[in-house]
């Protein structure tokens, strides 16, 4: 049976002249009966890459306390953390790209470019590798390099994580840091794009 009347014919001026209008979009929303407050809002929250003013959280944590200088160790081993949103405590963990490893050095011992990005010493840089996507997890403690665990690519954390040795196409992105109300956060977002550059 055919439908007839304005709100089929505004469907479909909508489907046919503005589906890439916003008007166009709203409008095809409420002809099919979904009202904006039900539609889940497209980014999970918990998904988003880490933002300004998030703090940091271990993930070895069950609950929300955000880091302190003082919980990442002088000279290793690396803490890996979670981004997380202080307004709503939501932890950014639904994406593994959002894995971070931090380190803590003597300032001085810290390139320019890694001073710029660090707090009072402390580093953050993805815990994604951009060679095959496995985790940066590994600690040469005697060099003081970042490793992957799959295929041995070395990092310099102190040098803006270079890549020393191993298949890695290129450097960890970064992860600027700050201090806000004594605990680590987020100052910008990371200096690059996390794991694998589809080619």
């Amino acid at each position: 049976m055919r439908e007839s009347g304005k709100g089929s014919d505004c469907a479909c001026r909508c489907l046919a002249g503005e589906r890439s209008t916003r008007r166009g979009f709203l409008a095809l929303l409420s002809f099919i009966g979904l009202d904006l407050a039900v539609v889940p809002v497209l980014a999970d929250p918990a998904s988003e890459r880490p933002k300004e003013g998030d703090f940091l959280v271990s993930i070895e944590s069950e609950g929300t306390d955000a880091l302190a200088l003082k919980d990442v160790p002088l000279g290793g081993p690396p803490v890996l953390a979670w981004p997380m949103d202080p307004a709503s405590n939501t932890v950014r963990k639904e994406s593994r790209l959002n894995k971070i490893v931090l380190l803590r050095f003597e300032p001085a011992a810290l390139n320019e470019t890694t001073k710029e990005r660090a707090i009072d010493g402390v580093v953050a840089y993805s815990a994604i590798c951009p060679h095959a996507g496995c985790e940066v997890s590994g600690w040469a403690a005697d060099q003081q390099l970042l490793e992957c665990s799959c295929h041995y690519s070395h990092y310099d954390p102190r040098a803006a994580a270079a890549v020393i040795d191993g298949p890695a196409p290129r450097p960890l992105a970064a992860l600027p840091l700050k201090i806000v109300d004594g605990k680590l956060a987020v100052a910008k977002p990371f200096t690059g794009r996390v794991g694998i550059v589809p080619t």
